[in-house]
């Protein structure tokens, strides 16, 4: 399912109509498949899964199927999560969220995410619940602080404490992002796709010289590299 969904986002990121077509079949298969796994044990079938997903966009809606009333999206955001402990407490058989039945706002970003998609969304459920940075400015000094921390822990040799603040550079980078209006996962993705056709336009160049990357001094791959960049399409 995995694979099939990140193939689906590369025929997106790419605008390739037939190619999203095709993968979008594929991603619905593996759908339908699980979905008939749990048909044939009786445990449920697609249409008990589809009525749940309608009736919740619904309960969470009410300002757009009912009479709620919203002013601002912080507003908007603060009645979704109201609505969504109120469901996690009826599930539990619980009237209301006592000490015993806490949860936090960040439950339900799943752990299985990949990491920079998980640490934007982190930070999304942070700032919902009002904890956030004052602005961009803010968040930039932050990071030239954790860059001298990374620095700093790079002196000392400690792995975990490199492995640690580097992290903290990308979490903080992520916060950035966000704040530029920006999806990290997405930026990312097109500096790697511009990456790959940069680089595969000075393997092909070699190719057709009949030489490799190591054939070159580090010169001559600067000077191809700066070819590369002024093609429109690369």
């Amino acid at each position: 399912m995995a694979e099939e969904l990140y193939e689906l986002l590369a025929a997106i990121q790419d605008d390739d109509y037939d190619e999203i077509c095709e993968e979008l079949g594929d991603v619905l298969f593996q759908i339908l498949f699980i979905a008939e796994i749990y048909r044939e044990k009786r445990a449920f079938d697609i249409k008990k899964s589809i009525d749940l997903i309608a009736q919740k966009m619904i309960r969470r809606h009410p300002h757009i199927y009912a009479k709620t009333t919203v002013n601002s999206e912080e507003e908007l955001w603060a009645n979704w999560e109201s609505i969504k402990k109120g469901e996690k407490a009826q599930k539990n058989g619980a009237n209301s969220i006592s000490k015993a039945s806490f949860s936090s706002i960040l439950d339900s970003v799943p752990v299985g995410m990949p990491a920079l998609m998980r640490s934007y969304k982190i930070s999304e459920r942070a700032v919902r619940a009002g904890f956030d940075w004052k602005d961009i400015d803010e968040v930039i000094l932050k990071t030239s602080e954790e860059l001298e921390e990374f620095k700093a822990a790079l002196i000392t040799g400690n792995k975990d404490d490199i492995a640690m603040e580097f992290g903290d550079i990308l979490f903080t980078l992520t916060n950035v992002a966000r704040l530029a209006g920006v999806h990290p996962e997405v930026a990312l993705t097109s500096s790697i796709s511009k990456f790959e056709k940069r680089f595969r336009y000075m393997e092909k160049v070699l190719f057709e010289r009949g030489l490799s990357l190591k054939d070159v001094s580090r010169k001559e791959l600067e000077s191809l590299w700066d070819s590369a960049k002024t093609i429109k399409s690369l």
